[in-house]
């Protein structure tokens, strides 16, 4: 009797590098799409998916972490998730090198592949900015910035000499963009709440300062909003310094561009960020950091290269010659874009062309105070605070009870001020490819940059003292970079930062790579010591745009 072969036909294998906003739509809409008929592999360094817009909040105390975090493996069961991070590309042999979170290496294999890799910290060439400032895009470095400000305020209190005293209450945030104003409007409402139940001596309070080289305060949104924020801030008791930047920074304080010297422990960097340095190693054509794609978001004469998020400078069909911003609104209809198209080169569907339609955005202010513009009416206070709620709530992925039911918590009870010693200020530094992993001392290596001397002695010293703890994209040109201050040892305040024109970004962007020879073309190698541009600060509060 015959015995019958049966022909195996193999399924496209489509792997997606990042989990961000447009990695993570293009994951969920490409395994709905596909129905097991691809086989999809989502490459992520993290095991979830970071809702960055409501970061600010998880620092403030209002949130809990894992609130703002989706769960890759629950959410996506049609797709297999292998953590680790990209360490090269070989475009011509179509495969992928990564480095696993215990420092073992694999290597992936793709038809098709989608570059959502986002951003990084943008540096600027500031004295001392890197080595005590820290940046804010990531859950480590936002639960690094709770347990600062909580332990700053704790040793001030504590301090006998007013100098000292007044330093440590003293926190300075760079970058007046989306993300700079809510940390500073979020975290002044936070730190007076701690003194109000343990006052600092001799009467003094918490000091918060947000200068930026821009203007005005958001200079993304219009004048009448930004006038708006401004007040709000101003009502509050933050010191908003326009038209000034960081000269220098130093383990005690920051000399500002007016020549004021602040005496302070504590900088956040929101100055900007800079597109994924994977994009830049690919050695094809660039904007600014970002991988040049078609209107398909697929990368011209690579037919199985795909690229969107703040990894790719796409097209902007409604404005001709330019490229849409980096904003998290953007990279969460690309990703869904990108899936289709994806699916359409494997014979499902119809490709489509990214267009958008901007519907307005929101920027929490604290309490009840919010800006927003949804279909271009112009919001405040109350009114402004109820539709970004619930904004967010219908943005979210994931755990909208959960985060309603911390929100409602909070406006009814007073929030725990405690030091959890869950990241140090050796494990965030400024100058990291991977802002979304903790540095472990001893831990194993990825190929991504070392923290500065400084930062190890900070680290040093935040052992010595005790533990601290610690949207959205943005423009091609804008960047922003968060950052909690500096550890026990007295972190710094470095930054001079340049205006963060574009939107605020929910994704930063990494561009820092470097390209390997033109005569070895198979394999791309990361580079993440090479700067690149800055990017513009996320609109991690836009709301949302018309799909394409």
């Amino acid at each position: 009797m015959r015995q019958r072969r049966r022909r195996t036909v193999s399924r496209p294998r489509i792997v997606i590098v990042g989990a961000g906003f447009a990695g993570y739509r293009a994951a969920r809409t490409l395994s709905r799409i596909t129905r097991h008929k691809a086989d999809i592999t989502l490459l992520n360094p993290t095991d979830y998916f970071l809702y960055l817009p409501l970061l600010p909040q998880v620092a403030a105390g209002i949130l809990e972490p894992r609130r703002v975090t989706v769960s890759l493996s629950g959410t996506l069961p049609r797709v297999r998730l292998v953590l680790g991070e990209a360490d090269a590309v070989d475009l011509d042999g179509h495969t992928v090198r990564y480095v696993g979170p215990e420092g073992d290496r694999g290597t992936l294999s793709f038809d098709r592949l989608i570059l959502a890799a986002g951003s990084v910290n943008k540096l600027l060439p500031i004295p001392g900015v890197a080595e005590h400032a820290h940046g804010f895009r990531s859950l480590p470095e936002a639960l690094y910035l709770r347990d600062h400000v909580t332990r700053q305020l704790e040793l001030a209190a504590a301090a006998d000499d007013p100098e000292t005293c007044s330093a440590r209450c003293t926190f300075v945030v760079v970058g007046a963009g989306y993300t700079g104003t809510e940390v500073a409007a979020q975290g002044k409402l936070f730190a007076d709440a701690q003194v109000r139940k343990h006052p600092l001596r001799a009467g003094l309070r918490p000091r918060w300062l947000l200068v930026d080289i821009a203007e005005r305060v958001l200079p993304e949104l219009n004048e009448r909003l930004s006038h708006t924020a401004d007040q709000v801030l101003r009502q509050r008791g933050v010191e908003v310094r326009m038209g000034t930047s960081v000269k220098e920074a130093t383990h005690r304080g920051v000399l500002l561009t007016d020549g004021e010297f602040v005496g302070t422990r504590s900088l956040v960097w929101c100055v900007g960020v800079r597109p994924d340095p994977l994009a830049a190693s690919l050695e094809l054509p660039l904007e600014q950091g970002r991988l040049l794609v078609d209107p398909y978001l697929q990368v011209p004469g690579r037919p199985g290269l795909f690229a969107a998020g703040d990894a790719a400078a796409v097209p902007d069909l409604e404005k001709p010659g330019a490229y849409t911003p980096m904003t998290a609104q953007h990279a969460w209809r690309q990703g869904k874009a990108v899936a289709h198209n994806v699916a359409a080169s494997l014979g499902l569907g119809e490709r489509r062309a990214y267009r958008h339609r901007d519907l307005g955005f929101v920027v929490d202010l604290g309490g009840v105070k919010a800006a927003a513009n949804p279909l271009g009416v112009n919001l405040s206070g109350v009114a402004a605070g109820a539709v970004t709620r619930g904004y967010h709530l219908a943005a979210l992925p994931g755990n909208r009870v959960r985060v309603a039911a911390d929100w409602l918590l909070d406006a009814v009870l007073p929030r725990q001020a405690v030091q959890l010693g869950l990241v140090r200020s050796g494990s965030v530094p400024l100058d990291t490819a991977s802002p979304e992993l903790a540095r472990v001392p001893g831990g194993p290596e990825k190929g991504r940059a070392e923290p500065s001397a400084d930062s190890r002695e900070d680290s040093r010293s935040d052992a010595d003292a005790g533990p601290e703890t610690p949207d959205l994209i943005r423009d091609p040109d804008a960047a922003r970079h968060p950052e909690p201050p500096g550890p026990v040892r007295q972190p710094d305040l470095p930054e001079g930062h340049e205006p963060s024109p574009g939107a605020r970004a929910d994704h930063a962007t990494e561009a820092d790579a470097g390209a390997t020879s033109p005569d070895a073309p198979a394999v791309h190698k990361r580079r993440p010591d090479i700067p690149t541009a800055p990017a513009p600060e996320p609109a991690s509060r836009n709301l949302p745009e018309g799909d394409s």
